[in-house]
């Protein structure tokens, strides 16, 4: 082994850290037994931190830029170690770069649906996902209470930490906020402004910044969300007679369409179906108004007996028409 090889093994002149990967947060510069050259240079790219530790105790921090090592740039170092304005020797020290670069795409999401107490709809069990995209601000934080000695410290070692602290918070603000989930539903971006609200301090006290909180969805379990779609339907509906006569007259050409006895019969089933939900109607409606005596009720009962007696329905238009009609006298639709 030449010299010149055993003087690098022995001293560091130059430290620097050229290509982080992709997925890394902190990097231990490998010293492998040997000392920092008083007056070397350490070279701090953009995106980058390095953190210089004494025997387990953070020293000094820079940023990005072209340092000369000495007593003058290192002065929490030099205070630790005791150092006078004169030291010349190499001296030891552990170097973690730490990447400061916008950590992007992190998915989180809830394991399993979250209950909460909805003022529609009681209690709900909710589900919820989105991305949110995070830097290290604080190295000497992180260093201290993340990433420690390790020689590499990843993304994805920090990843279960945050997705948790994410969905412990989210549970919170969905307790205590009091909106409805039709209402969550329909306004992410202020739900997603207000848990990032409550999670930066917990980011922070990690030595990181949230910089975006985006909740991409917000859904209940299958069996829920099949309840909560036959409600609309109900809603959307509205008034279920008129809904009945809508489905009756859309089912008359599909039953005209039929040959021989089953048309008759499908004709009659639909006839008489019509004839007892327009009897059903009327009684409501009679019920509803509250007026007349009893004989006039009495009278009444008795004109409709009457007339259901003499009458039926037209099997198109749902009309009354005489009996012994053999055509409707409004749409002219020849009758059984």
């Amino acid at each position: 082994m030449s010299l010149r090889d055993f003087l690098s093994k022995q001293f560091i002149d130059v430290i620097e850290w050229v290509e982080p990967p992709d997925g890394v947060l902190a990097y231990r510069y490998p010293m492998q037994d040997r000392e920092i050259q008083n007056g070397g240079k350490l070279t701090v790219r953009d995106a980058q931190m390095a953190v210089f530790v004494n025997e387990g105790r953070v020293g000094d921090v820079f940023g990005p830029g072209l340092y000369t090592l000495n007593t003058h740039t290192l002065p929490i170092l030099t205070y630790l170690m005791n150092w006078d304005k004169a030291f010349q020797s190499p001296f030891k020290s552990d170097v973690y770069f730490l990447v400061t670069r916008l950590q992007t795409n992190q998915h989180w999401g809830t394991p399993n649906p979250i209950t909460i107490r909805d003022k529609e709809f009681g209690a709900v069990r909710l589900r919820a996902f989105g991305i949110y995209t995070y830097h290290v601000a604080d190295a000497k934080a992180f260093y201290t209470k993340v990433s420690g000695t390790r020689d590499i410290y990843r993304v994805e070692d920090l990843e279960g930490q945050l997705r948790n602290t994410i969905v412990g918070r989210i549970s919170d603000t969905f307790a205590g906020s009091q909106v409805p989930f039709l209402d969550m539903a329909a306004n992410q971006i202020a739900l997603s402004e207000k848990i990032a609200g409550q999670l930066k301090p917990a980011f922070t006290d990690l030595g990181l910044v949230l910089d975006s909180f985006v909740v991409e969805n917000l859904s209940l379990p299958d069996e829920l969300q099949k309840i909560l779609d036959q409600r609309i339907g109900m809603n959307m509906v509205g008034d279920m007679g008129r809904y009945t006569q809508y489905q009756v007259a859309q089912s008359i050409p599909v039953a005209a369409a039929n040959e021989g006895g089953g048309a008759a019969g499908v004709g009659a089933g639909l006839g008489a179906g019509l004839a007892m939900g327009q009897a059903m109607m009327d009684a409501l409606k009679k019920a509803g108004s509250g007026s007349g005596t009893e004989g006039g009720a009495s009278g009444g009962g008795g004109g409709t007996a009457a007339v259901s007696a003499e009458s039926k329905f037209c099997l198109n238009c749902g009309k009354s028409i005489p009996k012994v009609s053999k055509f409707c006298p409004n749409c002219g639709q020849g009758q059984p």
